[in-house]
């Protein structure tokens, strides 16, 4: 089985995959949050530093690019190609509304003849590998049967399908019924993402789809950083370990960046997942939430892992 780590933005950057390497070995491929191609070469100076080569050693990086415009993704596969990717994915999962209203991410789904047309122009142009991470569709779960059909023109690297549809955002349930017949639709491999948060969710998913060998995580893989080991070695998490791993990415923000406020931001994105995996967690959530310098963030830290011990995590 290959593991891949999904991306989500403000939390998977590249100080966060460098610790999880430093102390998680399972993950085969990290992703990193998305970057929008646009109509220059320029990119923010926050996404250069987090795709930057020095900046993940000793883990294997796919970019991840935003558009709906072939030329600018084009562009950006040159750049990318001359850091050293050899391979990007396309996002075609993002639910957020500032992203669909401009026919990007998932809205991207609902406009199948200009996808089609995108794809036919930038496997043309064959400037890298890609991959493509989609949910089966923006309205309906039914239109994944006609974005296969265009899928399956071109040779993906793999096809890694959210099997929800836009409007769901992260509600419902995956879809199993679609991805069960996406596995005999795909002329590409396929990789499955969506709902792993517990061993007893990955042992019922693999006893259901034996055949799937990829499999990425990540809402539940932020909750617990270790839970790759404990579905495959049944290690379970040790709170000690994952204190020097918040203790990791903690100092590297701080010397990372400027102020108690940006340190305390990307903090508290990942403790809104990561608290879920503490027993009796709720006042401390409140006090991290509330915490304005990083002295009361790091006593209230403190406190937590003295006082509370780790539980499977919570969906």
């Amino acid at each position: 089985m290959n593991y891949y780590f999904a991306p989500m933005e403000g939390v998977t950057g590249y100080i966060y995959r460098n610790a999880h390497r430093a102390f998680f070995k399972h993950i085969d491929k990290y992703f990193s949050p998305f970057i929008v191609a646009n109509h220059s070469d320029s990119m923010k100076t926050r996404e250069i530093n987090d795709i930057l080569p020095e900046n993940n050693q000793g883990l294997v990086l796919i970019p991840q690019i935003l558009t709906n415009n072939a030329k600018y993704f084009i562009n950006t596969s040159k750049r990318m190609m001359q850091m050293g990717y050899s391979e990007l994915n396309l996002n075609l999962g993002c639910p957020a509304g500032t992203v669909v209203s401009k026919n990007k991410g998932s809205g991207f789904l609902a406009k199948r003849e200009e996808l089609d047309a995108f794809l036919e122009e930038v496997f043309s142009a064959a400037i890298t590998k890609i991959s493509i991470k989609t949910r089966i569709g923006k309205d309906q779960p039914e239109e994944f049967y006609d974005l296969i059909e265009i899928f399956n023109k071109y040779p993906l690297e793999e096809l890694i399908i959210h099997p929800r549809i836009q409007k769901d955002f992260y509600k419902n349930k995956p879809n199993l019924g679609i991805f069960k017949d996406a596995l005999g639709l795909s002329k590409n491999p396929v990789c499955y993402n969506g709902d792993i948060f517990t061993v007893e969710d990955y042992n019922k998913f693999s006893a259901e789809f034996a055949v799937v060998d990829k499999i990425m995580l990540g809402r539940g893989l932020i909750t617990n950083p270790g839970l790759i080991g404990d579905m495959t070695s049944d290690i379970k998490l040790d709170k000690n370990l994952l204190r020097s791993f918040h203790d990791r990415i903690y100092e590297d923000y701080r010397r990372n960046l400027f102020g108690d406020r940006p340190v305390l931001f990307k903090m508290k994105e990942i403790w809104s997942y990561m608290i879920m995996i503490f027993s009796e967690n709720d006042k401390y959530a409140k006090k991290i939430r509330r915490a304005e310098r990083l002295s009361d963030y790091e006593e209230v830290v403190s406190s937590l892992f003295k006082e509370q011990n780790l539980v499977d995590a919570i969906k």
